[in-house]
């Protein structure tokens, strides 16, 4: 195991990241923890999200008491991403071989690393795009739950496999199927709150699998708590125009980071 304290510096640094915009948990830490620190992918994506699931209880926490979170949407994502995330993990459990599952979550985190920065850049857009039709459609509810719960599915899908879309792609699949209700302070608190038992699922499905790491899950959480608790007061306060450029630019490096190695 590296140095602990460059895992609680890295903690810090993606509990920050997750409070100020919603995005920045798995689409970080994952790659960090394979790239930077050597843990196979397995382990990186188990003990991740372990890590995200408690990180995420203090940022709910928090959100909730400021009533931010919109749980009805919360639920109809949930109702998509938990059925998605039992399937992902009978795929790793009936997976041939260590190295077939290696192989596959390698894969699917450079894809969705990759759609997660296409979505991060093209936000505005979607929001614009979603207002059309929301001006257009008749029965704008009742498509909305659809898509939520499709959405949903697919999200859980890709948690359970990667650790990464609980924050990213779900911001921007609610910015663009809901852009007159969620403003962005609401956008981040509900997006954490779903993450919160999609997470916890997916990290206890892996936890049964071996794929978790105690020792750099202990490290993780000493810096990250302070960071998403402070981080997501000041979430009001900061513009993320020039955040999302930035986490696309580094979600893109990531990916071909992974792809390639």
């Amino acid at each position: 195991m590296a140095d602990p304290l460059l895992y609680i510096a890295s903690g810090l640094l993606v509990g920050v990241m997750v409070g100020l915009t919603g995005v920045g948990g798995g689409s970080f830490m994952t790659p960090l923890l394979m790239l930077v620190f050597g843990q196979s992918p397995t382990t990186a994506v188990g003990t991740d999200l372990a890590f995200a699931a408690i990180t995420k209880v203090a940022a709910t926490a928090s959100f909730g008491y400021s009533h931010r979170v919109d749980w009805r949407i919360v639920a109809r994502l949930a109702c998509g991403s938990i059925p998605g995330a039992a399937v992902a993990l009978g795929c790793l459990y009936l997976a041939p071989s260590q190295a077939a599952v290696d192989a596959l979550i390698l894969r699917a985190l450079a894809v969705t690393l990759s759609v997660t920065a296409l979505g991060l850049l093209l936000q505005r857009p979607l929001r614009h795009l979603g207002v059309r039709l929301a001006a257009s459609v008749v029965s704008v509810e009742r498509h909305q739950l659809v898509l939520t719960v499709a959405v949903g599915f697919l999200i859980g899908m890709a948690v359970t496999l990667t650790s990464v879309g609980a924050g990213a792609l779900g911001t921007v699949a609610l910015v663009w199927i809901y852009p007159l209700r969620l403003p962005p302070d609401r956008l981040v608190a509900t997006d954490i709150a779903h993450a919160l038992p999609l997470t916890v699922i997916a990290g206890l499905g892996h936890a049964a699998l071996g794929h978790l790491n105690f020792n750099v899950l202990a490290c993780l959480l000493i810096g990250s708590i302070p960071g998403i608790l402070i981080a997501s007061r000041l979430v009001l306060r900061l513009p993320l125009v020039v955040t999302r450029m930035l986490v696309a630019v580094m979600l893109v490096v990531a990916a071909g980071r992974v792809f390639y190695s």
